[in-house]
């Protein structure tokens, strides 16, 4: 019992410091509630059915569903449709999920049950790698700028930074770029950071000094006087940035291997779910089967993380499974646990970690026509919006 109420107690407390940090964690617990919740959940896709029947048929052809799978797309980080090949297969697979490769148009209780299903998924990825929406207001950067480690992390970047014939304005933006959001900086990398947060900042500083020769000696007093007007920028122009962290380590697939049941039960589904001729399929099926089954072995969708499609390609050069010849239910099985094992073997060894920083512009909710209404935009925490000058 004790050991409980001490957990509860770092539990608040821990949500105390997110309160005023201005932190909001995206868990996908709110998703969950909301399926979970028949009568909410039917009046949601009541609603959204609606805004999606352009014609009033009472069922969604497969252009009127196009909004909803853009809509998916953006909610699980996918770019435009467009603009890659990769993201343009899975936005086909969406597709494929509420039409099921043939079928002209969808019925309000074939979208829902779609629905429920993508939704679910998107909770369990959320649960398992949540988004923490930071709001940073200089309060960080200036801790961080008072604390022990100032001199020191500073010190190492300038050594990288510095050239031999850099000016101190060239190292200083050289410089900035490489504080993160763990020092409280938002991304230098956002085209509206720079101009609305960082150049402000180094026009305030005196002019004749910034295209001198640099020492290091000048460096840290000019940079922490500039970090100093970044902090008081950021107070009244709070910027907001949602967080991720990811670590692929391949212990998804090595949990679903020394499960036989589960690993045969997945490999199952995929299989029924391509199309086949004569018992047979062709290669090529196997790559899409292979991301079916990403969300069930902790792998990003293919096109998501640039270092985990070079392990998948890798892997089905090895297996050779991608020469366009057909394979049946035996074979196939085969190449994919193949496939499956040369993923986990790779991850193993060298686990590839991943950590994205975007600053949002606008509230989430957005113009989405399938995911919105949304809870209360985190751009409004603290009264700090986005984008006041």
């Amino acid at each position: 019992m004790a050991s409980g109420k001490m957990e509860n107690g770092q539990q608040q407390q821990q949500e105390v410091r997110r309160r005023r940090n201005g932190e909001v964690v995206v868990d996908g617990s709110e998703i969950l509630q909301l399926v979970e919740n028949k009568e909410a959940f039917g009046k949601f896709v009541e609603q959204k059915f609606r805004l999606l029947d352009a014609d009033g048929d009472g069922r969604l052809s497969v252009r009127e569903l196009q909004p909803a799978v853009a809509d998916i797309g953006a909610a699980i980080g996918l770019p435009a449709r467009g603009s890659s090949a990769q993201a343009d297969h899975i936005y086909s697979e969406v597709l494929n999920e509420f039409t099921k490769g043939k079928k002209e148009s969808v019925s309000k209780s074939e979208f829902q049950r779609v629905l429920s299903d993508i939704l679910l998924g998107m909770a369990a990825g959320l649960k398992r790698d949540p988004i923490v929406i930071l709001r940073i207001n200089g309060e960080d950067l200036n801790e961080f700028v008072e604390s022990p480690r100032y001199e020191p992390e500073m010190a190492a970047i300038f050594s990288q930074v510095e050239s031999g014939n850099s000016t101190l304005q060239q190292c200083m933006l050289a410089a900035i770029r490489q504080l993160t959001v763990d020092h409280g900086m938002p991304p230098a990398s956002d085209s509206w950071v720079m101009e609305n947060i960082i150049e402000p900042a180094l026009q305030e500083l005196h002019g004749d000094n910034l295209e001198q020769p640099v020492t290091q000696e000048v460096f840290f007093q000019e940079f922490r006087k500039f970090l100093a007007i970044l902090t008081q920028r950021l107070q009244g122009h709070p910027v907001i940035v949602a967080h991720t962290e990811n670590t692929f380590d391949g212990n998804g697939i090595k949990k679903l291997l020394s499960n036989k049941l589960e690993l045969d039960k997945l490999l199952d589904c995929v299989w029924r779910g391509v199309p086949k001729e004569k018992d047979r399929t062709a290669k090529q099926y196997i790559r899409v089967a292979f991301d079916r089954m990403a969300d069930s072995i902790n792998l990003p969708p293919y096109g998501a993380v640039e270092q985990v499609d070079a392990v998948v390609d890798e892997a089905f050069k090895m297996a050779k499974a991608e020469d366009g010849k057909a394979v049946d239910e035996t074979e196939f099985k085969k190449l994919l646990t193949e496939i499956l094992g040369a993923v986990m073997l790779q991850l193993d060894g060298n686990p590839i970690s991943v950590s994205t920083n975007s600053v949002l512009h606008e509230p989430m909710s957005t113009s989405s026509t399938l995911l919105s209404p949304s809870p209360p935009s985190p751009m409004m925490l603290g009264n700090g919006k986005l984008g006041d000058q």
